[in-house]
């Protein structure tokens, strides 16, 4: 039997909300936060600006700033950026709050949990075997590649390691995009 796969399919996952924060509240001391709606807060002192991400405490919906930019000239910020903060545009929370130093800064984590879905092509269980998948992640966000193949395939995650050929760790969280190679059953 030959090890080049025989059929390709395709693989999405895509987010389906924000992620949460894990931020204490200042109030109540709950430990999750979300961005709600998703809303900038703009400051202008002369040519001088201050942008903040809001964000809610899921428990007491009290509101808290995370800063974004402080006190930097209005002409530093590219015109579109400016526009999508002043818009709060939906892409620019989201790649806003994805940004690594920003949860640095604020020292918080995401938490992804049920806010992404795997959109898989068809069904090959009576196609010849083996088969590649290509994985495409529409958003970067941080997967174990043998949780995310067990999910999707419906095995557990022993039988992921021994049926699964991929040129990466399985073991190790990426948010990039993959290939794996899935290997028949052994009888």
């Amino acid at each position: 039997m030959s090890l080049q796969p025989h059929i390709v399919l395709p693989w999405f996952i895509r987010r389906t909300r924000l992620p949460l924060l894990s931020l204490r509240c200042v109030a109540c001391r709950y430990g999750w936060a979300t961005t709600g709606r998703g809303r900038f807060r703009v400051n202008a002192n002369g040519k001088l600006l201050d942008v903040w991400l809001l964000v809610h405490c899921v428990s007491c919906e009290r509101t808290r700033k995370l800063t974004v930019h402080e006190r930097v000239p209005v002409s530093s910020l590219k015109p579109a950026e400016l526009d999508g903060y002043h818009a709060n545009d939906p892409d620019l929370v989201a790649s806003t709050l994805v940004d690594p130093s920003l949860a640095r800064r604020h020292h918080f984590v995401l938490d992804w949990t049920g806010a992404w879905r795997l959109v898989m092509g068809s069904v090959w269980r009576d196609d010849p075997w083996p088969v590649q998948v290509d994985v495409v992640f529409d958003d970067p966000l941080p997967v174990r590649p043998d949780r995310l193949i067990a999910h999707g395939l419906g095995l557990s995650r022993n039988e992921v390691l021994r049926r699964i050929k991929c040129d990466m760790e399985l073991r190790r969280t990426t948010s990039t995009g993959f290939s794996f190679t899935v290997l028949p059953a052994e009888t």
